[in-house]
């Protein structure tokens, strides 16, 4: 394994691949993610553990996006049992994938009673849905103020966890030293996740304008909200789509491909993306 230094204007290359190849496979990409989010969402309906479990399979999740982005790129089409693919590569990696998924469930736990030691845990109610968010808390300042330590404390724990299922996967890492590896190449490729983030928010703004638009235009026709809530649900699911679509070409450019000799996880449709 050998970490590459692109330059800052790779950033944006990484979006544009992302968007190109869902158009590859829009609906089974987005089903593939769709699916993912179910399970998690049936998984944090589980009594005491739920929510912990749900974290724990977002490593899981991202890897499945990943391979099924791939496979796509590949013109190949991304099947269902992609999603257990995590599950699917032999004991090692199993276990490695379970571990990352437990340090990621306690990371982002941990985020949160910080913010809670702020303002009493609101933010995180209202982040994981136990609460609404209501005009008193949005205008309460220890709220405020819980939610950008969240978000600050959020980049480097998103920094450790961006390439580590990847570096599990096709790289066999342990992972712990996937999680170095992985904040290392976020740190030394720093300009080109900087002008990715600037490119994917300049993404979701167009998107969010030219929606408003057509909403308002459909309004003004007297169509009804229903449609404009439609409208809004799917194109938020297909930008979520085309973000996690978009991570396995960061993954690419920033590490070597392996060497040719990955059974388990040439099995499951995830041989490594080659540059």
């Amino acid at each position: 394994m050998k970490l590459r230094i692109v330059p800052a204007s790779t950033g944006p290359q990484w979006v544009r691949q992302g968007i190109t190849v869902f158009w590859r496979q829009p609906m089974a990409l987005a089903a593939l993610f769709f699916a993912s989010m179910a399970a998690m969402s049936l998984a944090a309906a589980i009594p005491l553990v739920g929510p912990v479990v749900a974290l724990a399979l977002l490593p899981s999740a991202t890897l499945a996006m990943m391979v099924a982005a791939a496979q796509a790129e590949q013109g190949r089409t991304p099947l269902p049992t992609v999603l257990l693919v995590a599950f699917r590569t032999g004991r090692q990696r199993l276990d490695a994938m379970l571990v990352l998924g437990g340090l990621y469930a306690a990371g982002f736990l941990g985020i949160m009673g910080l913010s809670a030691l702020v303002d009493g845990g609101q933010f995180a109610r209202v982040y994981l849905g136990d609460i609404p968010l209501t005009p008193e808390l949005a205008q309460s300042g220890a709220f405020m103020v819980a939610m950008w330590l969240a978000i600050v404390l959020y980049l480097p724990l998103s920094m450790l966890f961006w390439h580590a299922p990847g570096l599990v996967h096709w790289h066999g890492v342990p992972p712990v030293k996937a999680l170095f590896f992985s904040a290392v190449a976020c740190v030394r490729n720093l300009g080109a996740f900087f002008l990715y983030g600037l490119a994917w928010m300049g993404v979701f703004l167009i998107a969010s304008l030219l929606l408003s638009l057509v909403v308002t235009v459909l309004a003004l026709a007297g169509l009804g909200a229903s449609i404009g809530v439609g409208l809004m649900v799917a194109l938020a699911m297909t930008l979520a789509t085309m973000f996690f679509t978009s991570i396995v070409f960061t993954f690419r450019d920033c590490f070597e491909a392996p060497e040719p000799a990955t059974p388990p996880a040439a099995r499951d449709g995830g041989a490594a993306p080659q540059p």
